[in-house]
């Protein structure tokens, strides 16, 4: 793979904004000399656990364990791998990326794919021209503008139109340096089946760019202008919906539409809205509400649960409620409780779609549904509940079956289950322990859901008192520099820390000398030693530098030093531990003392 060179690394993750890049996905406040703190991106929270260091431009959060630094960051959030989010922050800050020397064959595939993402660059930029520019566009306009989409907003999605003729795209294309294998790679062209020669495959449609999180137009949703349209290779009647279809830079259910115009107003509302088509999402944009994404059909793919998911943590579905849509809310609740993901309903008027009602009624009548959306499983209770008359027995057994599968997906002990059992009492009029009952028999032949809540998530660390000790000693070194850097010389590392990584983190600290630097080379090869870096870089930014403290957690570590020295001595039969009792008397007697200067310092003991 082609990298870039250390120089150009370093130079973007020095020009990033580390306080601006994080806020765009949690809102953040100072809290200590060097750092911030917020709700954390990564996992549902109440208070903040999360911090970010701005100067090292590293993060952590206490209650996930998620760690990383500016790379890592985008990482997480935007789903690529390391090069992509050095692209994506080189892109963003305006920094030339240098290359190293790279393999001969995988510079002809880099060069290739940006061939490729370059006709497709051209092409949409004509699209958008024959959309706006040409007389043959002017029923599209009218469909576009009888949608209640107005120019600005079809422009910002970059809406477009290709023009009837069977070559437009394949000419102009060739004479801008490209090939027929190019045109046939990118989804532009294909060939006819009468004599295969090659035409422009999409013709008299409305166009909709698909791109991917960092803009690069990767295919195309085309809609049909006439009922009667033709394929124009030899086959009958054109579907009503044409898009690319799988190629070297476009693979149908990567993504959703919009994402990366609706990704920062998602972070900030915690949530992403979640249509059908094409104009719901623009439509939903015109009227303010910019965290709206388009499903692109009705199949629900699992990466594009992990977009949503880095997106916010609720997804609020705004799918018409008929078969297909039904279909694809099941299914979005299936992959969604595989990745913690909350996902509500937005309850919309039979045979309605986003783009209707705001149309028909306003964006504020498509902000009350949006505000009544309910859990999924409240959804599905209701509309069972609402399929027939409640007041007879066998229609009541008929809803049980149904009910007894959603209720399955639910855990045994929780809020949610024991609201949904009252509602389903109440409107059966039954004793709720009966119902109850009936509810929790299994399933006949279902495949069952897994339950919400049982998912595994990222584990608590659950820290030892001495690990805590050690990790808040090398923390307060960090704040503390000049003396941070005496008391580690101070300690050896292999009696004094209780872990490799402990030590890792010591020796490091003391080999590359303080304020510890995170660009160092060695870091690569070594993830863990990384994520704690960055876990004390954070710690020490909240930290009130004392040379008092340091001296109490130097001290503590030598208390656990000689009384893993006593231990041993204890365990060999000629093991004198008179000795090393004195010594920790001294240890100890030192330590209540520096513990005494820190209650005289902050008025309050540490230990």
């Amino acid at each position: 793979m082609a990298l870039y060179t250390r120089e150009s690394k370093e130079r973007v993750r020095d020009t990033v904004d580390f306080v601006e890049l994080v806020s765009a996905r949690t809102e953040l406040r100072r809290a200590g000399p060097a750092s911030y703190v917020g709700l954390c991106p990564f996992h549902h929270e109440r208070s903040p656990s999360f911090g970010i260091d701005p100067g090292q431009k590293v993060y952590y959060c206490f209650g996930c364990q998620a760690s990383g630094d500016v790379f890592t960051f985008v990482q997480e959030v935007e789903g690529v791998d390391f090069k992509g989010a050095l692209e994506l922050l080189a892109d963003r800050y305006g920094v030339e990326l240098e290359r190293e020397e790279e393999d001969e064959k995988e510079a002809e595939r880099r060069k290739l794919r940006e061939r490729l993402l370059e006709l497709l660059a051209r092409t949409t930029a004509y699209y958008e021209r024959c959309l706006w520019d040409s007389d043959e566009a002017e029923r599209a306009r009218e469909y576009l503008l009888g949608r209640g989409l107005g120019e600005e907003i079809l422009k910002e999605f970059r809406v477009g139109y290709a023009p009837s003729a069977w070559d437009r795209v394949l000419l102009a294309s060739r004479r801008g340096g490209f090939s027929e294998q190019e045109l046939y790679a990118t989804g532009l062209a294909q060939r006819s089946r009468e004599n295969g020669q090659l035409y422009d495959r999409f013709r008299s449609r409305i166009m909709f760019p698909l791109a991917d999180i960092k803009g690069s137009i990767l295919g195309f949703g085309a809609r049909a202008m006439h009922d009667e349209q033709k394929d124009g290779g030899g086959g009958g009647r054109a579907p009503k919906y044409l898009n690319t279809s799988d190629n070297d830079v476009y693979h149908k259910g990567s993504h959703v539409y919009g994402a990366k115009l609706a990704r920062q107003s998602a972070a900030k509302a915690h949530s992403v809205v979640l249509c059908e088509g094409y104009t719901d999402v623009i439509a939903m944009h015109q009227a303010g509400m910019k965290n709206c994404v388009g499903l692109m059909g009705t199949a629900l793919t699992p990466p594009q649960v992990r977009e949503l998911s880095r997106m916010a943590n609720t997804v609020l579905l705004a799918l018409d409620a008929d078969t297909a849509g039904q279909a694809a809310m099941l299914k979005a609740y299936t992959l969604a409780s595989e990745r913690e993901l909350a996902l509500r309903v937005v309850p919309l008027p039979a045979g309605t779609d986003p783009a209707d009602l705001l149309l028909a009624e306003g964006s504020k009548a498509v902000q009350e549904a949006i505000d009544r959306s309910v859990e999924f499983a409240r959804f599905r209770v209701e509309r069972v509940l609402a399929s027939g008359d409640t007041s007879d027995t066998e229609v009541q057994d008929s809803m049980l079956d149904e009910l007894r599968e959603i209720f399955s997906t639910l855990p045994s002990r929780s809020t949610v289950r024991d609201e949904l059992t009252r509602l389903v009492s109440s409107r059966f009029a039954r004793p709720n322990d009966l119902v109850e009952k009936r509810l929790a028999e299994p399933t006949k032949g279902s495949p069952s859901t897994p339950a919400a809540g049982q998912t595994t998530a990222k584990a608590r660390v659950d820290l030892s008192r001495l690990d805590k000790t050690e990790r808040e000693f090398l923390a307060l070194c960090i704040a503390q520099p000049e003396d941070g850097l005496t008391a580690l010389r101070r300690l050896d590392v292999e009696e004094h820390f209780s872990s490799s990584l402990m030590r890792r983190a010591a020796r490091y600290l003391m080999d590359n000398g303080l304020p510890v630097s995170m660009s160092a080379p060695d870091l690569d090869d070594d993830p863990d030693l990384h994520a704690l870096l960055a876990e004390l870089i954070v710690q020490a930014g909240s930290e009130e530098p004392r040379s008092e403290m340091l001296d109490v957690q130097r001290l503590q570590l030598e208390l656990a030093r000689v009384d893993r020295q006593i231990q041993r001595a204890r365990g060999q039969e000629s093991g004198d531990v008179s000795e090393l009792a004195k010594r920790r008397g001294e240890v100890k007697r030192e330590f209540d003392k520096a513990n005494e200067r820190v209650l005289e310092e902050t008025g309050e003991r540490k230990y």
